[in-house]
């Protein structure tokens, strides 16, 4: 079966899959639903390994739904559009919805007429969400791609109704999503205005022409319109100030749910900005690649110094991984802003190994929810000690997260740190310092949780309120075995990212798919079917291995994390913060109010600031 074929089938089957467990759910029992969606999630993954293999590598496999093709450079049908990496990311989320499910095959223990099909359902209808964005090649539909997967993630996140916190967490999640949504159908709006088109290449193409014809160019109204389409991407990448809701829906939605909002649905904003930026901004009739870069490096830059700090101060496990996510996140942002097949390549790599990881820890959390019913680090002091296998996973994953080189995580940060240095020579600084901090946060986590290390806990009155302590459980037997899948799962999951990094034709093969992924006038020329200028050609792939200076940074990175969470673990825990915590991180911390308000005030101060640091550039 050709790309072509193929390409409506990764949004069929999904959407398809989803239909049938929402009505069969009713009446299956609960071993024949967790089968069938596993089965479905799994043709899904081949449906989509088979679109990788058979896209071409320099090229992009074009689908026009109903054959409607352009005339004239002009189009009213909807398009899907394949290239290596698009392709690739959609891979990743089919993997990991796959993954999921496995591993709450029996983590759910309500019987079948509980929840029926709906859990699987959803599930498979966030794939499709996030299947659908990844190919599109129309604005309006990746907007309706977005929406679908953000509507979906709402109701994962809500999903225990019966406990009010996840709904006050579902409902900041879908607020601020819901607006920046908005703001980016605004966006959409002025675009159209401007060009009569909503395909991304179509608009591309057209800011092109009226450039030529001397009527283009940077304008407040392209740099509104540039903002508001960036909106959703940014808010659902949890770019500061947008990320507030992120700690706050990952607190309370279900450990499963939590291994796919930061594992692939964050990253998919970052990929979102990468690609509208490229085809419809990057051209001559968009706004200048160096304002670009200044304001987005900034953005990272932000997000991920402020992830990171709000990841040490946290002790609910949950919530410090959530803000891991968005320190992390930052750093695939500073790569995507680079503007370059090497920073893209970076970013590329870095995401595919933190999916694993990040996904594997959220489900080590899952089991200490499954045997204590709690997530707050020193509430379980010790208690994870009889926990050895997760004890040694987590403590892993704690240390990739850190970039320990061979993993993926390792190989992605030292080269989007080589990009960045290549521009500013101290950003690799950035990346070891917010490598070193997270991933320290967990290891100390990890530390204090299962091996029992440091001094018993006490309350302080200047601890963050948010501990975790006295969770409602996720599963109703506690006392029962625990479930293999919830330990095979996360030991797989870290072994992919040990694949990115060790297989060098994974790393080789995803930074040719970001270098393929810059030829913009080849993206237009394969969906428009019009000729490629001469100058487009097979560009030299960004580098992918391993250096001695990447392999250096990456065990600095990780001796860092070990100084500070042995520090961390051994420091008198009723000595009070200094003067420095009161100065910087005590004002940051009471910017994260919890309340809905602030963080709607938050998404308008943002894009305003976006606007302004843009529109001071041209």
């Amino acid at each position: 079966m050709p790309a072509t074929d193929l390409l409506p089938l990764a949004v069929v089957v999904p959407l398809l899959g989803a239909a049938v467990l929402a009505v069969a759910g009713r009446w299956l029992p609960r071993i024949a639903v967790d089968a069938l969606a596993t089965t479905w999630a799994a043709a899904e993954v081949l449906c989509l390994a088979l679109l990788w293999i058979r896209t071409d590598p320099d090229g992009r496999a074009v689908s026009w739904i109903g054959g409607w093709t352009p005339r004239g450079g002009h189009s009213v049908g909807v398009v899907l559009v394949a290239d290596r990496l698009g392709g690739g990311i959609a891979l990743l989320a089919a993997v990991l919805v796959l993954a999921v499910l496995c591993y709450a095959w029996r983590y759910f223990a309500e019987p079948a007429g509980a929840h029926g099909g709906v859990f699987p359902a959803l599930l498979l209808l966030f794939e499709a969400g996030m299947c659908g964005f990844a190919l599109t090649g129309d604005l309006f539909d990746a907007f309706v791609f977005f929406e679908l997967m953000g509507a979906v993630a709402y109701a994962l996140t809500g999903l225990r109704i019966e406990d009010p916190r996840p709904l006050q967490g579902a409902l900041a999640f879908g607020v601020v999503n819901s607006l920046a949504a908005y703001c980016s159908l605004l966006g959409i709006g002025l675009l159209y205005a401007r060009t009569g088109e909503l395909g991304l290449a179509q608009l591309g193409a057209a800011l092109d022409q009226r450039a030529a014809g001397g009527h283009g160019g940077p304008d407040a109204l392209l740099v509104c319109a540039f903002v508001l389409v960036l909106a959703g991407p940014l808010v659902k990448a949890a770019t500061a100030p947008f990320h507030f809701w992120l700690p706050d829906a990952h607190a309370v939605a279900p450990s499963p749910v939590c291994m796919l909002l930061s594992g692939v649905m964050v990253e998919l904003g970052a990929y979102g900005v990468a690609r509208i930026h490229r085809v419809v901004f990057a051209g001559p009739g968009g706004l200048p690649d160096g304002a670009v870069r200044t304001t987005l490096l900034a953005a990272g830059l932000v997000t991920a110094l402020a992830g990171a700090v709000m990841c040490w101060q946290q002790r609910h496990l949950k919530r410090l991984l959530a803000f891991s996510t968005v320190g992390h996140t930052g750093l695939f942002l500073i790569g995507v802003a680079l503007l370059t097949p090497a920073g893209l390549a970076g970013s590329a790599v870095y995401l595919a190994g933190h999916a694993g990881v990040k996904a594997a820890l959220f489900g080590l959390t899952g089991v200490l929810l499954d045997r204590f019913g709690s997530v707050d680090e020193r509430g379980l002091h010790g208690r994870g000690r009889p926990l050895r296998v997760p004890g040694l996973l987590f403590v892993i994953g704690a240390l990739a997260l850190a970039g320990l080189p061979p993993f993926g995580t390792g190989l992605g940060k030292a080269l989007t740190e080589e990009a960045a240095g290549e521009w500013l020579g101290w950003l690799p600084v950035v990346f070891v310092l917010v490598s070193a901090v997270t991933g320290g946060a967990v290891l100390r986590a990890g530390l204090r949780v299962f091996g029992g290390i440091g001094a018993p806990p006490s309350e302080q009155p200047w601890e963050a309120s948010t501990s975790g302590e006295g969770e409602e459980p996720e599963v109703r037997d506690p006392g029962r075995p625990l479930p293999a899948p919830m330990l095979v799962v996360p030991g797989l999951l870290l072994l992919g990212c040990l694949a990115v990094g060790v297989l060098p034709g994974v790393a080789r093969a995803l930074a040719e798919a970001a270098t393929a992924f810059t030829d913009r006038a080849g993206y237009l020329a394969d969906v428009l079917a019009a000729p490629a200028p001469a100058t487009t050609g097979p560009a030299i792939a960004a580098e992918s291995g391993w250096t001695a200076a990447g392999v250096g940074l990456g065990l600095l990175s990780v001796l860092l994390a070990v100084a500070l969470a042995t520090a961390a673990v051994r420091r008198d825990p009723g000595r009070g913060p200094g003067p420095l915590y009161r100065a910087t991180v005590l004002p940051l911390r009471r910017l994260h109010s919890g309340l809905l308000g602030d963080y709607v005030a938050w998404l308008t101060v943002g894009l305003a600031a976006l606007v302004v640091a843009l529109a001071a550039q041209l």
